[in-house]
């Protein structure tokens, strides 16, 4: 998967920023990637003192942040007064890009950034069921461990966006969008007793349709729509049915396409590696001695 760019703003009164305001000279860590509906980021740094963050308003809807690290404060600047904030480690902020912002940072982070469109939101919002939700609740500094752990899992995908399937990414922003629809969209979540599970027809498409796309370079959306379902129906749906997440079920037919050419052929293993989706051999041995709990090489040799 390929990770997309920040916007980086360049003005001539002071440094280059990126598109939250953060001094790109003052950034270790500037990590990005697209998912269903949401721009990922990572924005990180090892430096006490800060540069005085300020951005614009914009019509680029919400951003959601994570907090990975304790010891970062913020003083934000309101129209009449200040507030000082504290962020801990799963501290998160939703602020909305509407309004314009200006804060004083100090201490290192290391945050997450979700960036979601007004359109998207919607969108996010009529997939996890709960049609009508058009803004987030503001928070600052709140914890939240459910979204800093769904979050979290992102991480090994920005560092290493060309082993990240689109499948995974794609499959962890709706989880995310939809988690925070449920929890900071401000409408009641309504109680359902129909089936969640795929009919055998929608089964065996989403089962070929992944089969053919077995790098995981197929996005959630493409499989739901195919289904005429949503995202987020489609997963649920997915799960209730397999008893496993989209790619988690891709995940084990790579394993056991692997198995059966380890078995049947003595192909070297990063052509195995290769012909499984993997990026790479490096990549196919931690995914397959996670799985199997034996590097290939050990179990093609006890097999």
């Amino acid at each position: 998967m390929v990770a997309i760019s920040d916007r980086h703003i360049k003005s001539p009164a002071g440094p280059a920023t990126d598109g939250f305001g953060c001094p790109l000279k003052q950034l270790s860590i500037n990590q990005a990637l697209a998912g269903s509906d949401i721009a990922v980021f990572r924005k990180g740094t090892s430096v006490m003192q800060l540069d005085q963050v300020k951005t614009s308003a914009s019509d680029r809807g919400f951003v959601v942040g994570v907090s990975s690290l304790g010891g970062h404060t913020r003083r934000i600047y309101h129209q009449h007064h200040a507030t000082n904030h504290d962020f801990t480690e799963n501290s998160i902020y939703i602020r909305d890009l509407s309004e314009g912002y200006k804060a004083d940072l100090s201490g290192p982070f290391d945050f997450l950034l979700l960036e979601i469109s007004p359109a998207s939101l919607i969108r996010i919002a009529e997939g996890a069921e709960l049609p009508g939700v058009t803004s987030l609740a503001a928070e600052t500094a709140s914890k939240d461990i459910v979204l800093a752990n769904l979050c979290r899992a992102l991480i090994p995908a920005l560092e290493k966006p060309e082993e990240a399937s689109a499948l995974f990414v794609d499959q962890m922003a709706t989880a995310i969008g939809t988690y925070l629809v449920q929890r900071y969209g401000g409408r009641p979540i309504a109680a359902s007793n129909r089936s969640r599970s795929l009919s055998r027809s929608h089964e065996h498409l989403a089962k070929s349709l992944l089969l053919e796309n077995l790098d995981g370079n197929i996005s959630i959306s493409e499989v739901a729509k195919v289904c005429n379902l949503s995202r987020g129906y489609f997963i649920r749906a997915f799960r209730e049915t397999t008893g496993m997440t989209p790619y988690q079920w891709l995940l084990s037919e790579r394993v056991n396409r692997a198995r059966e050419l380890l078995r049947a052929s003595n192909a070297p293993l990063a052509e195995v590696a290769i012909a499984c989706g993997f990026a790479d051999q490096s990549h196919f041995t931690r995914v397959f001695s996670s799985i199997a709990g034996l590097t290939p090489g050990n179990w093609r040799r006890n097999s």
